[in-house]
């Protein structure tokens, strides 16, 4: 799907999605249960792929009309061998927690996805359940799906990498509580991303999981049962919310205001403060979970996303809307998503007339040096890219055309419907 934009202004209040890693993490712990009701979940088509596997392991997930709410029923710590190939569709996250809850099978699990997924890493993943006593293997012999994973395990320690995706560890965390002697986790480099981990010991804990951080890694005991106490409710997603941030800073003369955002382990609630240190005038009630910001002269500005890779887009964008250099630093490990997303956006915003420079660690926007316009854009296949081109197409003289606007989907099903409630100039 083609969605163009029109150079326009926003104004109101929408509300931000319910968080995507809150939501994945919370489906795999109802299914390590023996069940829950997760509340306010993100129902999209990444999410809708962990359900599946939980289905697949012998669980249900039912959902229910207004989609407020997810009835799951659990494998209660022992998934099934599942009667088909688990198709993990797009969603890097669901591949590499299933994988680790496919060594707790008593038998074999094949898992894949789309030729997105298919490309990205899952070796050290593999490895490290091979050094817990499943047998894990790619079918192509290259660390990538299809994968086939044949358990049980039953516990250990492992040495991974922290630099390629801290997925590895949530992942080992998720299904060593359930093993008989638990997993340490000992990293071989820094971790990237480490937030995300963060979120992950969130839930457990808010399922009566206990895990800790060591002097070399996570550790996870063995032996425990996932307990939600019969509810879960999902947070804010800020992820999401960094689209819509960026649309009051850059486009909203009369102010935006942003419901549900409630602070929580997310990493990517650094976007209120880059905002600010751009220049945005934006207020943050963490009481209520409100932001209102208004739209502002940006400078450019350093950020690192070492640990907030998905800000990079949004960051991007914002940089070739702002005066001065914009530096996103850290970045290698960004080039391992849906799509290298460091030279995608370097790629597509120099068809908008931004000048960019791209260096294998780093993404340099030059602001001052940009003359924004119009054009037809690729959203490469990737939710994030597409709804960062798209913020540029508010500002930039001319129509901006941005293919795969679907894709959204992937996080933010109703992405463009939102920014037309809020005013934006939208044609599908």
């Amino acid at each position: 799907m083609d969605v163009s934009i029109s150079p326009s202004t926003v104004h109101g209040t929408a509300r931000t999605p319910p968080s995507k890693s809150y939501t994945h993490r919370a489906i795999l712990a109802a299914g390590y249960a023996d069940g829950a009701v997760v509340t306010g979940p993100l129902l999209s088509a990444d999410t809708r792929a962990t359900a599946r596997a939980v289905e697949a392991f012998g669980g249900s997930v039912e959902t229910t009309d207004d989609g407020g709410r997810l009835d799951i029923d659990g494998f209660d710590g022992e998934p099934g061998a599942p009667d088909d190939v688990i198709d993990c569709a797009n969603s890097g996250t669901t591949m590499r927690l299933v994988t680790a809850a496919a060594g707790l099978v008593d038998g074999t699990t094949v898992l894949t996805g789309d030729e997105s997924l298919r490309s990205r890493p899952q070796g050290p993943l593999l490895g490290a359940l091979s050094e817990l006593g499943a047998r894990a293997e790619s079918t192509r012999g290259n660390g990538q799906a299809p994968l086939v994973v044949t358990g049980p395990i039953s516990g250990g320690t492992v040495s991974i990498p922290g630099d390629v995706s801290s997925q590895y560890v949530t992942a080992l965390l998720m299904a060593g509580a359930n093993t008989d002697d638990g997993v340490r986790i000992d990293l071989e480099t820094e971790l990237k991303s480490a937030p995300y981990v963060d979120i992950t010991l969130d839930v457990l804990d808010a399922f009566g999981v206990t895990a800790e951080r060591t002097g070399t890694g996570f550790a996870v005991d063995g032996g425990q049962r996932y307990d939600a106490g019969g509810e879960y409710a999902v947070p804010g997603d800020f992820s999401s919310l960094s689209y819509l941030l960026a649309a009051g800073a850059i486009a909203a003369p009369d102010g935006l205001t942003l419901e549900g955002a409630v602070p929580s382990a997310q990493g990517d609630t650094a976007i209120v403060d880059i905002v600010e240190r751009m220049g945005g005038a934006v207020d943050w009630d963490r009481e209520a979970g409100r932001v209102r910001v208004s739209q502002s002269a940006l400078s450019g500005t350093a950020v690192d996303v070492g640990d907030t890779p998905d800000l990079l887009p949004t960051i991007a964008a914002l940089g070739a809307i702002a005066d001065g250099e914009t530096r996103i630093e850290n970045v290698e490990h960004v080039r391992y998503k849906e799509t290298d997303r460091v030279s995608a956006m370097a790629e597509e915003l120099s068809k908008l007339g931004t000048s960019v420079t791209e260096h294998e660690d780093e993404l340099v926007v030059h602001g001052d040096e940009s003359e924004l316009v119009g054009a037809r854009v690729d959203g490469r296949k990737d939710h994030r890219i597409v709804m960062a081109l798209s913020l540029v197409g508010l500002v930039a003289d001319g129509e901006t055309t941005v293919v795969g606007g679907e894709h959204v989907d992937v996080s933010f099903p109703n992405f463009f419907d939102v920014l037309a409630d809020l005013g934006a100039t939208v044609r599908r």
